[in-house]
């Protein structure tokens, strides 16, 4: 009752699967200013990962709008969606071997199906010294709670790297991020050797939460997402934090 009273009116009873979702989400972002702020963020966040790399491929851009912060990417999505570049597949990238200087991507590593296949793609298609960076849930005490009891995606830190096919979106599992690259971290370093984790960042053990996301309706205003953010700086991230910056870089 309470999760249908705080759903979002605008994708209610909508798959998110089908395309319109995700162009609905778009005018979500556009109108609810705290999330938009946060977006901003963490666009921000990924931009200054990238230092002179100008080559980018961002992955599942449907809903955002890392273009008007990067102008130089290149978007792209599974579904066909107006206003991006191009649809591609993560796992069947259409780009010539070393062709991008980065791969970046938002809340997408843990809808990809097969992320063994993705790894490989962007092992090909990113040059030397080039990134893959992304924003991805993050596995905490608390995450896991709220994820567990609260979020309508599958959150199964025990699953292996692999998700079940349903849809292209529909499919996930929130834990995905965490699993390849903390409790996996041996075999991820052992299939993809010339990949080195140059940083995990785990942060916002609140913001996105209380912004509602895209599917429900914003529980803070724009004004308050300044002081808390000042708030969330102060607790344990690697306890708290519901999400994580993930930065590798290609050996050179």
């Amino acid at each position: 009752m309470i999760g249908q009273l705080l759903q979002h009116p605008l994708t209610r009873g909508l798959s998110v699967d089908d395309p319109r979702t995700t162009i609905l989400r778009q005018r979500i972002i556009a109108t609810k200013p705290f999330l938009r702020r946060l977006y901003a963020e963490w666009y921000g966040i990924i931009v200054g990962t990238l230092g002179e790399r100008r080559r980018v491929l961002e992955l599942g851009s449907g809903a955002g709008f890392f273009k008007a912060i990067c102008p130089f990417a290149i978007t792209s999505e599974i579904l066909s969606t107006p206003g991006v570049d191009l649809i591609a597949d993560a796992c069947a990238l259409p780009f010539p071997d070393g062709s991008l200087d980065a791969i970046v991507m938002t809340d997408v590593f843990h809808h990809i199906p097969d992320v063994s296949r993705f790894l490989a793609e962007a092992t090909r298609c990113v040059g030397p010294g080039g990134k893959l960076v992304m924003l991805e849930p993050w596995h905490t005490p608390w995450s896991a709670w709220i994820y567990s009891h609260f979020h309508p995606e599958p959150y199964e830190p025990a699953a292996g790297w692999e998700i079940p096919a349903v849809g292209p979106l529909s499919g996930a599992n929130g834990a995905l991020p965490w699993i390849v690259f903390v409790r996996d971290r041996a075999r991820f370093a052992r299939e993809f050797p010339c990949w080195r984790i140059h940083r995990i960042l785990p942060l916002m053990p609140l913001a996105y939460l209380l912004s509602g996301g895209v599917s429900l309706r914003s529980l803070a205003p724009g004004w308050l997402y300044r002081p808390l953010r000042a708030l969330e700086s102060r607790l344990a991230q690697d306890r708290w934090a519901m999400f994580a910056l993930i930065e590798l870089e290609l050996d050179a």
